[in-house]
């Protein structure tokens, strides 16, 4: 496989993505919207998740389509993001059809991060307008880093941020990956730069470093959040024609992506989650073996945008955690 021409999970053609963040709140939230209707799907690994919509993505539910996915900062109170980017959809004239109404399906997922140093005193839930912003703002192109759901984010040892990957696969299917890494694992291994991801990295897209030069064998991590404080949420994206049954599948893979880049996941202190999109743009040339290759692009993926999640990210003033460069580049 090789990446899109952006590298971003917008390289699945008929999707855009908006970042939206407010730098007194230190937090944002981050949409990913098709031109049309797609299928979607969800599957959580996390002990904490934070969601809003995602039991109708269960395969035996009526609606099988969605018309944007969100992921948030905020915890419980960035759900509300969704409800701006609902708003925004029906002033579009967007939406599941019920009589006369549009009703838009805006399933979301959130992160914590409300102790990173931001000002949370607000009078009124931020993240609505945020969400609206966000909504507005999607296109091809858009910012990894400390942009969007990962602005305030953290992980177990440096800042945390979004990051996005693709891939073309040797049957003409692109997979895309866009995630905001507010993990209580590191994307690092130990003390030093190298990224746990490194064995999937395409292109040096998060700095070519290669292996690190030790792994360790025994280590016993310590916590450093509490419960619910952590949580990795992702979106992987294809453009091939799936039910929903097998992009709830392909939601399961890519979770070995991010077992591949975040250590530890999938603990009872993160809230980790994977929504999966289908446009349906193409067939499968295969399928019967072309499912078992999507998931592993989606793994692949999801790892990959991992790694560029915090290698992109950028230093604030304030910030509790050094990032990437700051730390190891200095």
């Amino acid at each position: 496989m090789r990446p899109g021409p952006r590298n971003l999970i917008t390289d699945v053609a008929g999707l855009r993505v908006g970042n939206a963040q407010d730098a007194g709140l230190r937090s944002g939230c981050t949409v990913l919207v098709g031109e049309r209707p797609f299928v979607a799907a969800v599957h959580v690994m996390g002990g904490a998740p934070g969601t809003r919509e995602t039991d109708l993505l269960a395969p035996d539910k009526l609606v099988q389509e969605v018309d944007a996915l969100v992921l948030s900062g905020g915890s419980a109170f960035g759900l509300d993001a969704a409800s701006g980017v609902t708003e925004g959809l029906r002033a579009m004239g967007r939406g599941f059809a019920v009589g006369d109404m549009r009703v838009p399906i805006v399933p979301g997922a959130i992160l914590f991060d409300l102790l990173n140093g931001g000002d949370k005193g607000w009078a009124a839930n931020p993240y609505a307008p945020l969400g609206r912003a966000a909504l507005e703002a999607s296109g091809s192109d858009f910012e990894i880093g400390t942009a969007g759901a990962g602005y305030g984010a953290m992980t177990g040892n440096l800042k945390g941020g979004l990051g996005s990957t693709s891939a073309v696969l040797e049957n003409g299917i692109t997979v895309g990956a866009l995630v905001a890494v507010n993990a209580l694992g590191q994307a690092t291994v130990g003390e030093q730069p190298q990224f746990w991801a490194a064995p999937w990295e395409l292109q040096g897209e998060f700095g070519g470093l290669g292996a690190a030069a030790s792994y360790p064998a025994a280590h016993e991590p310590a916590p450093m959040k509490r419960m619910g404080e952590a949580t990795t949420i992702a979106i992987v994206a294809t453009d091939a024609i799936l039910t929903q049954a097998q992009a709830q599948r392909m939601a399961v893979a890519a979770h070995d992506g991010m077992a591949r880049a975040l250590v530890p996941s999938h603990t009872p202190f993160d809230g980790d989650l994977v929504f999966a999109a289908a446009t349906g743009a193409r067939a499968l040339p295969d399928p019967v073996a072309d499912p078992f290759v999507l998931g592993h692009a989606a793994a692949s993926c999801l790892a990959r945008a991992i790694a560029r999640a915090i290698h992109a990210t950028t230093p604030m003033p304030g910030d509790l955690q050094p990032c990437w460069s700051a730390r190891f580049r200095a």
